[in-house]
């Protein structure tokens, strides 16, 4: 790149946008180029002086992803700019996502121009649209498009505060082309941003309702907390353990965010310890009814886990934010008490609610709180002793098994400051490895399409931190998006991929096959339109055309742990990525 002084003074509307844009602070914006942003592009380029790092996308909806990564990993947004109408559809799916795992994501797209005199003929008028931000507005927490220059900053800066306030998500705002390629005709004030933007207090629970929950709480003989999203703050790590300890509670993590330390002799998950509470609590949890209802995948009959008579308490966000559009609140769950808070104002406040009423608790109720300790310190045992014993039974067959995969691979990032991006593989690795800090793991991947970009975003975020950043990465999501292996390479991202390769969509060739028996249709037929493979894709040879280092195909459980080693180090030594293909058993 040629050595080149931005000017000092805006001279041209984009240049205001992007001093909006260094005073909220951003550090990337991800974007895939795009005529309708032509202006703001060569403001960041030029005017900006590369002061806000541009990340160069095949695709929007990896755009997307990378943003919404880098602000689970980090906690703070991070600009995506998507192509007028026809870059905002292709990033819909990436918008919606980060909505549904309240991500903050600031979403710019370049319009029009709204001035019909200045569209190019007919390429400006269908990638154009009445109002744009309709097309996401179900599932975005606000959008706008303004109307002159001047209104820019208070735009961006309610934009920026909307996204980052709790529950967060996305928003998304619209640039007029015909805005930031006007020059300037009058000086646009930008020194007020920071205080435009700044986030509210949090939402602090009504003291009333939270001392009675704690009183509730803890008068529960065997009580059992969901975690859903408290992890967003890495503070609360550590509460929810004191709480766990102090109180006697078990811990079940669905893993939207990292709750919870998984190997804590207090964490039950994947036990039965719902059905033996008389109390569950949800923290910041949306979807009660997945942790506590039982599934027949086959019929959807869904079975209650609570036992009859169990208190069900809950500490979060409730109805804030609810959409009317996205049913991802699920099924409405009846509670004794419900207290809405942020879980990071709220936590710490329980916890010392607790603390004064334990100081009274009779000595009889301490001796019950410490037999539910230990009934749920065997369960714990008893847990993973199962996971051991199942792990062990397939150790040794080929293809590798899951399990294998997560163990081998544990044996070698052990030794690192390691993150683990998104995928579990199908939650091996939960059962196998120690989640024992905050910034292990931003959160679980939210489906098919979703993880490498995601993956990316987290290894933005930890680049030069030194620490080891892994994905378990599924063949059937790298094939939606294998041109996003190019980002890795182009930003030297830190990123150690191991292929959790088992050359199918498998999640939803299960579902076929357990049709096929139900309705007694040939089992054999359920891989139709399942497999990946016929040819297999060669993912090390694709890597290697990125210019990543690769290794692979590996069948043999024996050389997984050495090529996943010689991988981790390339990324350790280098800080490029690396990807070792691991072919995998179905189940």
């Amino acid at each position: 790149m040629t050595n080149f002084a931005p000017y000092d003074e805006p001279v041209w509307g984009s240049d205001v946008m992007v001093d909006v844009l260094r005073r909220l602070g951003l550090k990337y914006v991800a974007l895939n180029p795009g005529s309708s942003f032509r202006g703001l592009h060569d403001s960041l380029v030029n005017y900006g002086g590369d002061e806000i790092t541009m990340i160069e996308c095949p695709h929007e909806k990896i755009a997307m992803g990378v943003a919404h990564g880098y602000a689970k990993a980090t906690g703070e947004p991070m600009a995506v700019i998507l192509h007028d109408l026809v870059g905002l559809l292709h990033g819909t799916m990436g918008v919606y996502y980060a909505y549904i795992d309240r991500t903050p994501v600031l979403v710019l797209g370049g319009s029009g121009p709204a001035d019909h005199a200045r569209r190019r003929p007919n390429i400006d008028w269908i990638h154009s649209a009445n109002v744009q931000g309709e097309a996401v507005r179900a599932y975005t927490k606000w959008d706008h498009e303004p109307r002159s220059l001047a209104s820019v900053p208070t735009v961006l800066s309610r934009a920026h505060r909307i996204a980052m306030a709790q529950p967060r998500g996305p928003v998304y705002v619209a640039l007029d082309a015909g805005l930031q390629e006007d020059r300037i005709t009058d000086p646009v004030p930008v020194d007020d941003v920071p205080r435009l933007a700044a986030v509210p207090s949090p939402h602090a629970p009504e003291p009333g309702a939270l001392r009675t929950l704690a009183e509730r709480l803890c008068a529960a003989r065997r009580p059992v907390m969901v975690l859903g999203y408290p992890g967003r703050h890495p503070g609360s790590f550590d509460v929810l353990v004191r709480l766990a300890e102090e109180v006697g509670v078990g811990a079940v993590d669905t893993h939207w965010r990292l709750n919870f330390p998984n190997r804590h002799e207090l964490n039950v998950t994947g036990s039965e310890a719902i059905e033996n509470a008389d109390c569950v609590l949800f923290v910041d949890v949306k979807d009660m009814g997945k942790a506590t209802q039982r599934l027949e995948s086959t019929t959807r009959r869904m079975t209650s886990r609570l036992a009859a008579g169990c208190a069900v308490l809950d500490l979060g966000f409730n109805d804030v934010g609810i959409s009317s559009w996205s049913e991802d609140y699920a099924e409405l769950t009846a509670t004794d008490l419900q207290v809405t808070a942020d879980t990071e104002v709220a936590l710490p406040m329980l916890l010392e609610e607790c603390r004064r009423v334990l100081a009274d608790e009779p000595h009889d109720r301490r001796e019950d709180r410490e037999h539910w300790r230990e009934w749920l310190r065997a369960t714990h045992r008893s847990t993973w002793d199962g996971w051991r014993r199942t792990a062990d039974e397939m150790a040794d067959l080929s293809p590798v098994s899951t399990s294998r995969l997560a163990a081998e691979v544990w044996e070698v990032v052990r030794d690192h400051d390691w993150v683990l991006t998104a995928g579990t593989a199908a939650e091996w690795a939960l059962r196998t490895w120690d989640f024992d800090r905050p910034h292990r793991h931003p959160g679980r991947q939210l489906g098919t399409a979703t993880q490498i970009g995601i993956s990316l975003g987290v290894a933005l975020a930890h680049k030069g931190s030194g620490r080891l950043v892994v994905d378990l990465q599924p063949d059937g999501d790298l094939m939606f998006d294998v041109g996003a292996l190019w980002v890795a390479s182009r930003y030297e991202l830190p990123l150690l991929v191991v292929m959790f390769n088992n050359r199918a969509y498998y999640n939803d060739w299960e579902h076929q096959e357990r049709l096929a028996r139900q309705r007694g249709t040939p089992l054999e037929r359920a891989s139709v339109g399942m497999a990946i493979d016929e040819p297999a894709p060669d993912f090390a040879a694709i890597a290697r055309g990125f210019d990543w280092w690769a290794e692979g195909p590996v069948t043999d459980p024996q050389r997984v742990r050495e090529a996943v080693r010689r991988a981790a180090d390339h990324v350790l030594a280098t800080g490029r990525p690396a990807l070792v293909d691991v072919v995998c058993r179905p189940k």
